[in-house]
């Protein structure tokens, strides 16, 4: 079931992508408690520090993460390379 969708600041783009990373290493690693602590604390931080926005809001997302429960085979087919959040510009 999908949870909603959240507004977050672009200050945090850094540390949800250095989260992104830590679960496809994980993932990548084969390390299934680790992906399950590291994906929890990547919809955490989401859930903590974004702003939910109503049902009615039909704004565009930058970033789609999947559903909390998604399975540690699931996430082999979600989290490889450089993840689902790209990483932030360079700064000038």
């Amino acid at each position: 079931m999908a949870e909603g969708q959240y507004r977050l600041d672009e200050g945090h783009h850094a540390k949800l992508d250095e989260l992104d990373d830590l679960v496809v290493a994980r993932v990548e690693a084969g390390d299934e408690p680790g992906y399950t602590t590291a994906f929890s604390e990547l919809l955490s931080f989401v859930r903590e520090t974004g702003e939910p926005l109503s049902s009615d809001d039909l704004e565009g997302s930058d970033f789609m993460l999947p559903p909390a429960d998604l399975s540690f085979t699931e996430a082999g087919d979600e989290f490889t390379g450089e993840g689902l959040i790209p990483d932030p510009p360079a700064a000038a």
